[in-house]
C-alpha cells in the first residue's frame, strides 16, 4: 500500500487555514491529510483525520475519488481538487455578490479561491496593491511571468523580482472578477495574497471575527 503523508508545524497550519481550537468558524472546511492506496486522510472542520473511501459522505463533505497524488472533494456542492497539505472550504455566499470570511486564531482572513479555475489559497491583505502569486502557485495556473511587465517589489523578506500579468478570472465563493491585475513573485509565498485589485471592487464590512465581502462592479 502506498502511503502520501506530510508533517505541518502550527505556524504551516495556520498559514494552511485550518481551524484552531477556539477559533470561529462559520464555513465548511476540509484538509487533505494523507493517501492510503484508494483511501483518503481527511481533516473535516478541524477534526482529527479519519479515513475515509471514495463515495462517503462527513458532515456534508464527499470524498468523490483518489487519483494518484491528488483527490476530489465535494464541498458546498463544489468539486475541489486537493493534495497532500491542502485545503478547501465551502464559504458562505449570496446571489453570487457576497461572501462571508471568518477570521483564523491570529485575526488573519484565509480562504480558498480559484485563479484561472485552479485552487489557491489566499490571504486577505488590504496592504497588498494587487494580487500576489507566488511562483510555483503561478507554474500551476499556466501563468507565464516572461509575459507580463517586470517589476521590483519590497517585501518583508526584502525585494524580489515580479512580473504584473491580467488574470482572466478570479473567484472567491460565489463573486467572479474578470481581468484583475495581479504579481507573480520569483519566489514560492506560503500562502497567496488577495490584495486591492481585487478587494477594490468590493464593499469590506468586518464585525468582530467575520468579514463581509460585497461586489461593487
Amino acid at each position: 500500500m502506498r502511503l502520501v503523508f506530510r508533517k505541518w508545524g502550527w505556524r504551516a497550519l495556520l498559514l494552511a487555514g485550518f481551524v484552531l481550537p477556539g477559533a470561529a468558524a462559520q464555513a465548511q472546511e476540509v484538509g487533505l491529510a494523507g493517501i492510503m492506496g484508494s483511501k483518503a486522510l481527511l481533516m473535516i472542520n478541524g477534526a482529527p483525520p479519519k479515513v475515509v473511501t471514495v463515495g462517503t459522505s462527513i458532515d456534508g463533505i464527499k470524498l468523490v475519488s483518489v487519483q494518484g497524488d491528488q483527490v476530489v472533494v465535494e464541498i458546498a456542492g463544489r468539486k475541489r481538487p486537493l493534495r497532500v497539505g491542502q485545503h478547501a472550504v465551502g464559504l458562505a455566499s449570496d446571489g453570487g455578490n457576497k461572501v462571508i470570511l471568518t477570521a483564523d486564531g491570529q485575526g488573519h482572513f484565509v480562504t480558498t479561491g480559484t485563479v484561472n479555475g485552479t485552487s489557491v489559497r489566499f490571504l486577505v491583505d488590504t496592504g497588498a496593491s494587487m494580487i500576489s502569486l507566488g511562483a510555483s502557485d503561478a507554474r500551476r495556473m499556466g501563468l507565464d511571468p516572461s509575459k507580463g511587465r517586470q517589476g521590483i517589489s519590497q517585501t518583508a523578506n526584502g525585494q524580489t523580482q515580479i512580473s504584473i500579468v491580467k488574470l482572466d478570472q478570479v473567484r472567491v465563493g460565489g463573486i467572479v472578477l474578470h481581468q484583475v491585475d495581479a504579481a507573480i513573485h520569483s519566489t514560492d509565498m506560503p500562502v497567496a495574497l488577495l490584495g486591492m485589485s481585487f478587494l477594490n471592487r468590493m464593499e469590506m464590512q468586518r464585525d468582530g471575527a467575520t468579514m463581509t465581502l460585497k461586489k461593487r462592479f
